[in-house]
């Protein structure tokens, strides 16, 4: 750890999207932990293996991970009222601040010097939307890093493989799934 390094607590939403986002910080000098806390993932089995995928990335790159519960009755409470929302729309919106808040309550209960999320690594998500949730609960200890800049999910997708990593093919939450099952409701594959 360099000597100057600063605290980071890593909210992680999946092990793909930790990787090279873990690079990057470590890169810049951050010393990090991770957090993996997200209650919107669904059904429990799928949240389990992002779990564990996350612990295998944890250990390959030696980091602590911290491990929050699993509320999906608070994550529907917050987020059900838009259940019908294309992806992306408020219903995102609260899902991010609700893992946000959690985050900076940790780095705050922690003495962290700074949060930050792997949720800008996914070109699926704005970016400059989560910074300004980021920044309105955490103010200057929000990193506002955009992972995806500087071939950032390219390269989580390249260590993905290396790794063999499991890469889900929806956001997390039952609606996410929903959408991505009708997507692909009559594709033949061949």
């Amino acid at each position: 750890m360099p000597i100057n390094s600063k605290k980071v607590l890593l909210h992680i939403c999946c092990g793909v999207c930790a990787s090279a986002s873990i690079e990057r910080l470590k890169s810049n000098g951050y010393s990090i932990v991770g957090f993996f806390y997200n209650p919107n993932i669904h059904p429990s089995k799928e949240y389990l293996r992002r779990k564990n995928e996350t612990k295998k990335i944890a250990k390959f790159y030696n980091i602590k991970i911290i491990e929050g519960n699993y509320e999906l009755d608070k994550w529907k409470d917050a987020c059900d009222q838009f259940s019908q929302e294309k992806e992306g729309g408020k219903r995102c919106n609260l899902c991010f601040k609700l893992r946000l808040e959690k985050t900076y309550q940790l780095t705050q209960e922690n003495n962290f010097d700074y949060f930050t999320s792997t949720l800008t690594i996914s070109p699926h998500k704005n970016s400059q939307r989560i910074f300004e949730i980021g920044e309105k609960i955490g103010g200057d200890q929000f990193l506002k890093i955009d992972f995806k800049k500087k071939d950032g999910f390219k390269k989580a997708i390249e260590i993905s493989k290396k790794l063999n990593l499991y890469r889900q093919n929806y956001c997390g939450c039952v609606y996410s799934l929903r959408d991505r099952k009708k997507k692909t409701e009559g594709r033949v594959r061949i």
